[in-house]
Parts: structure tokens; sequence; C-alpha cells
């Protein structure tokens, strides 16, 4: 079976990428990711994991229309692939797994020395 790890950065990306949906490039998805997690992301952190994650086969892309804005460059949307929903399905899957297996009395721990 292939190994279907991703890290958290490109587990966060591949599910900004299903969230934005027909809309996903380079900056929506820094801005979803920045909006949405209330975390800084840098374009170089970006363009490398969605580099990596078309390499594996999870992600694919096209290009649209350039504009002028753009100087007449087309912003490069991405999609996720049948083989990455089967890559975020394995991540959610380990860690609902995990979840289920925490014992309740680890997430209430009894305070010590009261």
């Amino acid at each position: 079976m292939k190994n279907f790890t991703l890290g958290e950065f490109e587990e966060v990306v591949m599910l900004t990428v299903g969230v934005l949906y027909d809309s996903a490039y380079g900056v929506s998805i820094k801005m979803e990711i920045e909006q949405r997690l209330n975390r800084t992301v840098s374009v170089g952190a970006l363009q490398i994991a969605l580099k990596r994650l078309e390499d594996k086969g999870y992600l694919k892309s096209r290009e649209g229309e350039g504009t002028e804005e753009r100087a007449g460059r087309p912003k490069k949307y991405f999609q996720i692939t049948a083989l990455g929903k089967r890559a975020i399905e394995h991540s959610r899957a380990q860690r609902e797994a995990l979840w289920k297996a925490i014992p309740k009395a680890a997430l209430h721990p009894k305070i010590v020395g009261r």
C-alpha cells in the first residue's frame, strides 16, 4: 500500500485547496489559511508545499487566463486528485483513531497537590 503520510502543513494546504475548490491558487490559498487558522504563511513555504504535493500526485494544476494586473501572467489553479483525496482521507482516519484511543481521564487530568 502506498504511504499516504502528509506533513501538518501539507495537510492544511490540501484541505484549503478543497475549501477553495475552483478558486484555489497561490494567493487565495495563502489568504484562506491565514484567515481561517490565524497563522502567517510565507509565499515560499506555500510554493514549496504546492510543488511537493503536485509531485506526489496529490494535486494537479492548470493555468487560468492572464490578467493585466499580473502583467499577462496566468494564475496557476490547483485541484485535489483522486490520489490526493485518498491521502487526506488516510490522514483524517489516522487522527480520528488517535483521538478515539485517548482515555477520557487523559483529557480531564486531576489537579495534583490540592
